[in-house]
């Protein structure tokens, strides 16, 4: 069997809601985050996913993922892992996408990066460390994190460059399923919030 990943994003937040990038602050889900988790959770224990049976589960420490891994249900399976936590902003952390470009015009995280965080090169390595364990063992895995880190290592599932992110929309509390087809990685499931429609 050829292992896949699923990627769960954490539910709303605050910040997520304003377009805040939220790295290490740990801010923790709104009413509407939490409902969202126990939606997923209900669509993971039945059909095809099954209550995840088989799957090796992780889940960033950082409290907007640990809750929504407990609300959908899995906490007690989860393993914590720091190579899950949300990229480091550095100086730009808190900030909206407009605000950073009212100072620096033009400005991308995926070419440009941050000041004073985390560089290009860090977070795509963490994404590298991600797929590397999803891919050691003969068992699928499943992942509960953040949208920038979760975009990464998607790209480099596909081995692209970690700038591959910035073409992958990521929304609050959606599903993915990083997979393969014809012997190559491929996008099996992207940003799927069928759980969250009524």
């Amino acid at each position: 069997m050829a292992p896949r990943i699923l990627l769960a994003r954490h539910g709303q937040t605050e910040w997520s809601l304003l377009g805040r990038h939220t790295g290490r602050t740990d801010i923790p889900l709104l009413p509407e985050g939490r409902k969202g988790a126990g939606l997923l959770g209900e669509r993971l224990r039945r059909g095809r996913w099954a209550g995840l049976e088989g799957y090796e589960i992780r889940t960033s420490p950082l409290i907007r993922a640990r809750e929504t891994c407990d609300l959908a249900g899995f906490g007690g399976r989860a393993e914590e892992w720091d190579t899950l936590v949300e990229w480091d902003y550095g100086a730009y952390e808190g900030l909206t996408p407009a605000e950073i470009q009212a100072v620096r015009p033009g400005w991308l995280i995926w070419r440009d990066g941050v000041p004073d965080g985390e560089s290009l090169a860090q977070v795509s390595a963490r994404a590298d460390e991600v797929v590397e364990w999803a891919r050691s063992a003969d068992r699928d895995v499943a992942v509960f994190a953040h949208g920038h880190i979760l975009r990464t290592i998607a790209a480099r599932w596909l081995g692209e460059d970690i700038a591959f992110g910035a073409r992958i929309r990521l929304d609050p509390t959606s599903l993915s399923v990083l997979g393969w087809a014809y012997g190559k990685p491929a996008l099996e499931r992207w940003n799927d919030t069928g759980h969250m429609e009524p």
